[in-house]
């Protein structure tokens, strides 16, 4: 609201006519002591004063609101028709008024040098109110910090405490993985071995008799393999140190290992230089050896298999990051041409035990990407893949070159 005074009730009229023309609330006082009661009951957001008053005279109310703590930052527009000399305007901004206006009055002028003192007021009584905010949350956060050390240090102890808990409880669960190992897979063994038996010496003639008991061999295969790839995640939780590994000589020792795989499926594999990086060699061949058997796995019956493995330095642990032969990340890619998926199942494809394809067709137990998906993240990075059925697939892996805790 605006206060408008003046001892002349027609220049009120006329003036107040205009500003509420443009929807400005207008009150009004017809002496400086009636502007003075109005002013400690009120609060305005502009005062627009004539200069001469009987009784209090403009200068003199202004200077008496500008030693008030309430008052003194109501913006003043003193408007006059006598008081017009440089000597009155001068005394009228050193008292503390923010304009003087001298009659006559531009209109649109005054209208809008108006709406700008209010615009004004507006955003200081927008930042006085964050001040205020702001004083009262570094008084809470002050609060808040005298406790926190102790707070702190009470959390470590927790957090320490649970921690070699946790520890412990780890152990206890390798070495019941290793029982269990060794429990189950000794009398798969067993059956195994007496199944051959029985198949060698008496059902030689019996043809229905051997398939039975191949069918049973092979079952007997998939549970061991299952047992050594449950075991194999189960070893992941353990600590190890990681140290400076080529990659290219692991992925050769992986190659090596599929040598009558890859010359029995007439395979062409393609690899570009790969980096040296700070790992735990063993479980990056794991991973590798999973990527590469499941595109020779899964590589269909109508073309060759083709496999292309492929390193780019890059910027950012990102999917999409920038090459940058000084990146502290490395972006690996494994391709082939197989019968690949339909990756609205991606998320799917590295959870313990699922599978997409039809496990008589293509055997395996659904934990080999798993075990990829835990050692990638084991090694602070990211593995995700690419594919269309019927076009192959492609798994990218992030690394970082340095190990971080």
């Amino acid at each position: 609201m605006i206060l408008i005074v003046d001892d002349i009730r027609a220049n009120i009229i006329a003036l107040k006519k205009t500003l509420e023309i443009h929807n400005i609330e207008v009150d009004t006082a017809e002496s400086g002591e009636e502007a003075l009661k109005k002013i400690l009951k009120t609060n305005y957001c502009l005062i627009i004063m004539d200069v001469q008053m009987p009784g209090l005279d403009g200068f003199e109310v202004v200077k008496i609101l500008s030693g008030n703590k309430r008052t003194k930052d109501i913006p003043v527009i003193f408007l006059s028709a006598i008081n017009i000399e440089k000597k009155y305007i001068f005394k009228g901004y050193e008292t503390g008024a923010v304009d003087y206006i001298t009659k006559p009055v531009d209109t649109d002028l005054l209208i809008l040098k108006v709406k700008t003192f209010l615009k004004i007021y507006e955003q200081q009584n927008e930042l006085k109110l964050m001040k205020d905010l702001l004083s009262k949350e570094i008084k809470i956060r002050k609060e808040a910090q005298d406790n926190l050390e102790i707070k702190i240090a009470d959390r470590t102890k927790e957090l320490v405490a649970k921690n070699e808990e946790l520890e412990l409880k780890n152990h206890e669960l390798q070495q019941f993985s290793w029982v269990v190992s060794h429990d189950l897979n000794e009398p798969i063994r067993k059956i195994q071995i007496f199944i051959k038996i029985i198949k060698e010496l008496y059902l030689k003639e019996d043809a229905k008799g051997v398939d039975y008991v191949n069918r049973t061999v092979k079952a007997a295969e998939r549970m061991q393999t299952l047992i050594t790839d449950l075991l194999a995640y189960s070893r992941l939780s353990a600590k190890v140190v990681p140290e400076k590994t080529d990659l290219n000589i692991v992925l050769q020792e992986v190659l090596s290992d599929f040598d009558y795989l890859i010359e029995r499926k007439g395979a062409t594999i393609k690899t570009g230089e790969l980096p040296t990086i700070d790992s735990i060699p063993s479980q990056l061949r794991q991973v590798f050896q999973n990527l590469i058997g499941n595109a020779l796995k899964f590589s269909g019956n109508t073309t060759a298999p083709l496999i292309e493995i492929t390193s780019q330095l890059i910027k950012t642990k990102d999917f999409d990051s920038e090459t940058d032969p000084d990146g502290k990340f490395c972006r690996i890619t494994v391709s082939d041409n197989g019968i690949g998926f339909d990756e609205i199942y991606l998320d799917r494809i590295f959870v313990i035990f699922q599978s997409l394809n039809d496990r008589q067709t293509y055997e395996g137990t659904g934990i080999g990407l798993a075990i990829a998906k835990k050692i990638i993240e084991k090694h602070n990075g990211l593995i995700t893949a690419k594919s269309q059925l019927g076009k192959g697939a492609t798994f990218i892996m992030i690394l970082p070159l340095k190990y971080e805790n």
